[in-house]
């Protein structure tokens, strides 16, 4: 599978770099790119957008199990931040005074409690859903942990002490770049912005030559040009970002 959908990823970047040569006119003027420098501007273009842009980032439940006396685990790279780890019991899960309590299983509770002849209605759903954030932290049911973004390390700050116990994480993760190209809105930002990234990449090379001698008296090159239409394009392109043109969406109000 893995293997399926790298091959996926090296297509569609193939078919970026195939439109990202047209519109610089390869086939009718000589595009002076080899293959480092599109790879070096999919490069800078797919950071760009990681930096800019909420659309890169998606949220993410995951269970991992505890080790005994183990504290310091490594997640996947993808991960970008550790935002809360929640356990299915309160206190020691493992020990003598390990509690049965598990709000994920009593949450089903929801099916009675939604009942107002059954069991209070919305008032003791309320009242039961207060409890169980009260015991869960008074009781553990929280864990404190620290969170290395480069070293991808989290680190428990309590030992664990016992095998077995599963606890869920939910973090934030990069998309992968076959999500990013497979997506129609976020890939078109892509494919405009990689063409302007190495339209300036051109701009630059020609500068350095801005004549050329020969025999009529030579000629010039349109290097300043180009990297100013290059820069005029990748600003556009960060102001509609910010207008979520990729399909992201902005920061709102919660209620709860």
């Amino acid at each position: 599978m893995a293997i399926e959908t790298e091959s996926s990823l090296q297509t569609l970047k193939q078919n970026l770099i195939d439109y990202v040569r047209l519109q610089l006119g390869d086939q009718i003027v000589d595009v002076e790119l080899d293959a480092e420098h599109y790879e070096a501007a999919y490069q800078k273009t797919i950071g760009t957008y990681r930096q800019r842009a909420q659309g890169a980032y998606e949220e993410s439940y995951t269970f991992m199990e505890l080790v005994k006396d183990v504290n310091i685990y490594t997640l996947p790279q993808e991960v970008i931040q550790v935002r809360q780890i929640f356990r299915r019991t309160f206190g020691d899960s493992t020990g003598p005074f390990a509690s049965n309590f598990d709000p994920f299983s009593q949450a089903s509770i929801n099916v009675y409690l939604m009942n107002f002849n059954v069991a209070g209605g919305l008032a003791t759903y309320d009242f039961y859903s207060q409890y169980v954030e009260l015991a869960a932290r008074m009781f553990g049911g929280y864990m404190n942990y620290t969170w290395n973004p480069v070293t991808k390390k989290l680190q428990l700050i309590r030992d664990p002490k016992g095998t077995g116990e599963n606890v869920l994480l939910w973090t934030y993760n990069l998309k992968p770049e076959f999500n990013l190209l497979s997506d129609f809105q976020i890939s078109q930002w892509i494919r405009d912005y990689m063409v302007a990234n190495c339209k300036m990449i051109i701009g630059e090379a020609r500068e350095k030559f801005a004549t050329i001698a020969g025999p009529q008296g030579g000629g010039s090159l349109n290097g300043a040009q180009m990297k100013s239409e290059a820069q005029a394009q990748m600003d556009s392109l960060i102001d509609q970002l910010k207008a979520y043109v990729d399909g992201s969406q902005p920061i709102t109000w919660v209620i709860g």
